[in-house]
């Protein structure tokens, strides 16, 4: 486990799990909304947003933070990738966080990547290109087939998925993060 994409819905905590897993395993953590969102939402060129995802997929170890099929499903993340965590938490989880973090990042007026902010207008908005809450809510069943296949694509044999679903999973990940991080210490001192 030294090339990790971590995939999931909006608001099922994969960035914070993302980040712990790079922690442990230390190792770079890269968020794929901070490269494609540039100032104003304004999307990243498709292809610049490629050649970048695919330089850093290039590196020997990473935790990958993101859903972008271009890059990730079919592209140099999971390409290169060893692990797929898939963050599946529960549809009524993943809208109670998603709901309580838009909140709060609007009240806060939270500085997200390049300088942008997440509108509380947004929030109520039925349009779910304007609405995190309305595009968790309408991406869940679609991540759940999209990963839930990926799992036994004979393409992507090479990745181990892990699948989370509750606190005990995420739990083991970690540990196994941990785990892993100190064999391949001790295995580089012993070298050195």
């Amino acid at each position: 486990m030294q090339r990790v994409s971590v995939v999931g819905n909006s608001g099922s905590g994969k960035s914070t799990l993302a980040r712990l897993v790079a922690q442990r395993l230390r190792v770079p953590y890269v968020e794929l909304d901070a490269i494609h969102h540039l100032a104003n939402w304004t999307p990243i060129d498709p292809a610049e947003f490629t050649a970048k995802v695919s330089a850093i997929a290039a590196g020997e170890g990473w935790v990958i933070d993101g859903n972008y099929r271009t890059v990730v499903c079919d592209g140099p993340v999971w390409a290169r990738a060893d692990t797929v965590v898939w963050v599946d938490l529960p549809r009524r989880t993943v809208m109670w966080r998603i709901v309580r973090r838009t909140l709060r990042r609007a009240a806060r007026r939270e500085v997200l990547w390049n300088g942008n902010r997440e509108r509380l207008r947004n929030l109520v908005s039925w349009d779910p290109n304007r609405s995190i809450v309305r595009w968790s809510w309408t991406q869940h069943h679609k991540y759940q087939e999209r990963f839930g296949a990926a799992r036994t694509s004979p393409e992507l044999a090479h990745v181990t998925f892990v699948r989370v679903r509750n606190r005990s999973d995420i739990r083991r990940l970690l540990a196994d993060a941990d785990a892993r991080a100190h064999s391949s210490s001790l295995a580089q001192n012993r070298s050195g």
